[in-house]
C-alpha cells in the first residue's frame, strides 16, 4: 500500500499536477494527528473505507470534542459511540449538523448522504435488547449501508420469527441481537442461507451473569453461519456487518 501510494504520489510530480513541496509533504506525513492525549488516525478512510470512530465512554467532554474537529476537517461524515448528552451538547455547539441517538448513545455528524447499500437487517429478541439494536443501526447507517429493523422477535414467541421469514430472506447480512438465553441467532441461522452476527446483550436475571450465558449460547451455535461479537458490542456487529454487506464493491 505504501508503495502504491508513493509511486502514485511522483507519477502525479512527474504530470505536473502536484508540486514538489507538496509532494514531499505527503510522502512525510505520518497519517495521523498527534494531540498528546490521542493519535487520531486520518488514513483510516483509505485503508478500511470508514473514518476513525470515536469511542466516546472513557474520555472527557472536551477531548472528544477535539477528535471530532480532527476528524471531521478529513472527513464529512463522522460516528462517536457511547456518549452522553453533555458531549453531545459540546460537539453540537461546534457543529450543528451533529445528531444524537440518546437510546444507542451515538452521535453522528452527517454532512454527505450516505450510500444506502444493500440490505442489513437488524434482529432484536426483545424491546431491552434495543439500546444496542440502535448503536449498531446507526453506526451501519452512517457506513453507507441500507438497514432495517425487526423487533421484539424471540424464541418465547417463535412465530413471531417465522411469520417474517420474508424479511430475513431479503437482507444480504442479518444481524441478530438478543440477551436472556442468547438462542435467537441460532434459529435465525437455520431458516437462511446467509451471514449471520450475533450480539450477545447483559439483559437477563442474574444467570445470564451480565450477558456471558447469552455470548456463551452463541458461541456453541449448531446451525452454522454465525459469527459472534463481544457482550452489547452493537458498533462491532455493524462494522462486521458493513464489511461483508460491500464486499464485491470496489
Amino acid at each position: 500500500m505504501v508503495g502504491k501510494n508513493l509511486k502514485s504520489i511522483l507519477e502525479s510530480v512527474k504530470l505536473g499536477k502536484i508540486e514538489i513541496d507538496e509532494a514531499i509533504e505527503m510522502i512525510i506525513d505520518p497519517g495521523y494527528d498527534d494531540l498528546d492525549f490521542a493519535r487520531v488516525d486520518l488514513d483510516r478512510t483509505k485503508r478500511r473505507g470508514f473514518p476513525e470512530v470515536i469511542f466516546c465512554e472513557g474520555k472527557t467532554d472536551d477531548q472528544v470534542l477535539e477528535i471530532f474537529k480532527k476528524l471531521s476537517d478529513k472527513n464529512s461524515n463522522v460516528l462517536g459511540t457511547r456518549a452522553n448528552k453533555t458531549t453531545f451538547k459540546k460537539v453540537s455547539a461546534l457543529f450543528p449538523q451533529t445528531t444524537y441517538n440518546p437510546l444507542g448513545r451515538t452521535i453522528t455528524l452527517e454532512r454527505e448522504s450516505p450510500q444506502n447499500t444493500g440490505n442489513i437487517l437488524i434482529v432484536s429478541a426483545g424491546t431491552s435488547d434495543l439500546p444496542v439494536v440502535e448503536e449498531a443501526y446507526e453506526s451501519a447507517r452512517i457506513m453507507g449501508n441500507s438497514v432495517s429493523k425487526l423487533l421484539d422477535v424471540g424464541v418465547a414467541g417463535i412465530h413471531r420469527i417465522l411469520y417474517n421469514v420474508d424479511l430475513l430472506d431479503k437482507a444480504k447480512v442479518i444481524v441478530v441481537i438478543a440477551g436472556m438465553d442468547g438462542a435467537l441467532p441460532s434459529v435465525i441461522a437455520g431458516l437462511v442461507k446467509k451471514p449471520v452476527i450475533a450480539v450477545p446483550t447483559s439483559v437477563g436475571y442474574g444467570a445470564n451473569f451480565k450477558g456471558l450465558a447469552p455470548l456463551l449460547t452463541m458461541l456453541n451455535n449448531c446451525s452454522g453461519g454465525v459469527g459472534v461479537v463481544n457482550i452489547d458490542n452493537g458498533f462491532g456487529a455493524a462494522y462486521l456487518a458493513s464489511m461483508i454487506n460491500k464486499i464485491g464493491e470496489e
